[in-house]
């Protein structure tokens, strides 16, 4: 015992030198309460005169504010002040097959950018078929062939380009509808519940069972490769479960089971994330905004559970998408400035409207009237979410295909 207490006293004594950091808004200059300020070992929120102190045990410190650009920055042996860039963000889709650093849909689309609000893209990383953009170091999905229909031969070109132009990037990945991942592991894909083969939508593609841990880990793991070229912010889509029944799951398929499901999903999305310093965003069904809080539509998602489990809920408010007799409108795409004003107002005390960046059509209704959607109809759903101070928009456009005209108030 002796022999070990003498052995102890000759220990190093590791002291982690803190420091203090003030962090501002850096066009009002006034200071951001609430930030969250974090590395691998530390975890903090700035008080309300924007101050914090960390201990310098890594040299790298990321910071996430809704409303702002990410920020990272480095530990410093003294007092720092932090600026955080305020941002709407105002996106246009940029199509798997556009993003091409040679492509003329991707020139056209940042000569939009330089000449309206537009700041921002949201990019297919990994498309419904389950094909990547670009080549990852994800050696599963390599063997599956993710990467053979890839569009991006140089992913770094094209992160370096959107930082040139002070572009906002935003990776889309496809979550839970995979044609390829399920068609190479039939155990966990979707199954039809009266034969047990694996299902398939109306498109002709399959999915991966939400319930399995597989599953998830496969699409976080594309979610990471992204987060590592260097995008700001990853968006996950279809992440549900399919609107269909008489579908075969490896677990009771109920609505306490199935809004789990989704919360596991995005609990791991944010564990593997968390080192990059990036946003998570999720699409939802336009309808979640309207119905109880405890329902889940059939497909595990409820407005409250995706607010608590991600940065920013990204709505599909599509006036085309609502059924005829919505907010009581026999055509609800005849009226797009209403149907985006109630359906954000209608959640303003649910969630923090700040948080909410829904997706709008960019393309003609596609009911019965065919009504084509252009810059009245553009400006007429941006209008209100202005008006309601949520942060800023996403444009779903199939093709790619933007009028500068359009998109100018």
């Amino acid at each position: 015992m002796k022999k070990l207490f003498s052995t102890l006293l000759f220990l190093p004594i590791i002291a982690f030198a803190s420091f203090d950091v003030k962090i501002i808004d850096a066009k009002t200059l006034q200071p951001i309460s609430g930030a969250i300020i974090y590395n691998k070992k530390q975890k903090i929120k700035s008080d309300a005169k924007g101050l914090f102190s960390l201990e310098e045990q890594e040299s790298l410190f990321h910071v996430k504010v809704h409303g702002y650009r990410p920020f990272s920055f480095k530990a410093s042996t003294q007092s720092i002040l932090l600026k955080l860039k305020p941002i709407k963000v105002k996106a246009l889709y940029l199509s798997f097959w556009g993003a091409s650093n040679n492509s003329q849909t991707l020139k056209n689309l940042l000569q939009i950018i330089k000449k309206t609000e537009a700041n921002a893209v949201v990019v297919d990383v990994k498309n419904e078929y389950g094909s990547t953009s670009f080549l990852t170091s994800f050696k599963q999905a390599n063997s599956y062939g993710a990467h053979k229909d890839r569009t991006n031969r140089n992913i770094q070109k094209f992160i370096q380009t959107m930082r040139d132009n002070n572009i906002y990037t935003i990776a889309r990945i496809v979550t839970f509808k995979d044609e390829i991942q399920a068609s190479h592991n039939p155990e966990y894909a979707i199954k039809r519940d009266d034969n047990g083969s694996i299902w398939r939508n109306h498109d002709n593609m399959a999915w991966v069972d939400p319930f399995d841990k597989r599953s998830h880990d496969y699409t976080i793991a594309i979610a990471e490769e992204a987060a590592k070229v260097g995008f700001d912010e990853i968006n996950f889509d279809y992440i549900r479960f399919p609107a269909k029944s008489h579908l075969r799951y490896s677990k009771q398929n109920t609505k306490k089971n199935r809004i789990k499901a989704i919360e596991i999903f995005l609990d791991s999305a944010t564990k593997k994330l968390h080192p990059y310093g990036i946003f998570i965003s999720v699409n939802a069904y336009g309808n979640i905004l309207w119905g109880p809080k405890d329902d889940d539509n059939n497909i595990g998602q409820t407005l409250e559970s995706l607010a608590s489990h991600s940065d920013y809920i990204a709505p599909m408010l599509y006036p085309s998408g609502f059924a005829s007799g919505s907010f009581f409108y026999k055509y609800p795409a005849d009226y797009p400035y209403s149907v985006i004003y109630r359906s954000l107002n209608n959640i303003k005390d649910r969630v923090d409207i700040k948080r909410v960046r829904p997706w709008l059509q960019y393309f003609r209704d596609y009911k019965s009237k065919k009504r084509p959607y252009k810059k009245f109809e553009i400006q007429e759903q941006i209008r209100p979410i202005k008006q309601l101070n949520a942060n800023g928009w996403m444009m779903w456009s199939p093709s790619s295909k933007y009028h500068i005209e359009y998109l100018l108030p």
